[in-house]
């Protein structure tokens, strides 16, 4: 998948892009059919009560289905990646972002460079979306532009109580009315700077899901700020890098995969 010139100029200027039906519906239901699974066989079904990241998030998702694993090691966005980032890409985070029906839990203005500060800040998130979301179901909303304004320190606002306890992180923000909200359809993609400043608002659809799967990519030699410069460790993906465990790293999944070295 090839950007466009003004798909380029709207990510420098903006900090998100949309990209339509980026899963084909194919590989759509291959994803939403094994990650239900793996979502059905860890969580339960939802309740109302437990903690966010009992109701929201599956972590290493790739760990339990071949499908995610394919699109997230080999799929389109891994060329969007490398357009993004540079020629030099690792995969960072899979998780599923779920907010069934019946999940009204808001989660707070954030960048996600905030939550796992990466150097160099040029990773990007991508949710693809397994339902069509919009206002009432709970879809993501973003502030054009704030990625242009750099970390954001919230060391003021998020204690070190607050992450080991899970809470979502909710920076104070002054323009809501320049937030836009990111109306997606199933099989579509958004993409994110880890910059940009993004929230969502609870579903309070009776009758419908909002269910993303959340894939991060990084430079291959990208760091963790937060973790005394450690190397981040990922599946190397395209290109090279200096860090022979990120070169070694998850090899044995999925041998099968055409990996770029």
């Amino acid at each position: 998948m090839r950007l466009s010139p003004e798909q380029l100029q709207h990510w420098a200027k903006k900090g998100f892009l949309i990209l339509p039906q980026v899963a084909s519906s194919e590989i759509l239901s291959s994803l939403v059919t094994e990650s239900m699974r793996a979502w059905t066989e860890t969580k339960g079904v939802f309740e109302e009560g437990a903690s966010w990241l009992q109701n929201a998030l599956l972590p290493n998702v790739h760990h339990h289905s071949a499908a995610v694993c394919r699109y997230y090691f080999t799929g389109p966005l891994v060329d969007v990646a490398t357009q993004l980032i540079g020629p030099n890409v690792k995969a960072a985070t899979s998780q599923l972002t779920f907010k069934l029906r019946g999940n009204t839990q808001t989660f707070g203005w954030h960048q996600d460079n905030g939550y796992g500060e990466l150097s160099p800040a040029n990773a990007i998130s991508t949710l693809t979306a397994f339902d069509d979301t919009d206002e009432n179901n709970g879809c993501l909303w973003v502030m054009p532009g704030s990625h242009n304004d750099g970390q954001i320190d919230v060391s003021n606002v998020y204690s070190a109580a607050d992450k080991e306890a899970g809470h979502p992180l909710n920076i104070p923000v002054t323009n809501m009315s320049d937030a836009v909200p990111v109306k997606l359809r199933a099989g579509d993609a958004v993409i994110l700077h880890c910059h940009l400043l993004h929230r969502s608002e609870g579903n309070h659809s009776a009758d419908r899901d909002r269910r993303i799967l959340f894939l991060r990519y990084a430079d291959a030699d990208a760091v963790e700020v937060y973790n005394n410069n450690a190397p981040r460790l990922g599946t190397l993906l395209r290109g090279s890098t200096k860090f022979e465990q990120v070169r070694e790293f998850e090899r044995e999944l999925w041998p099968d995969q055409p990996y770029q070295t």
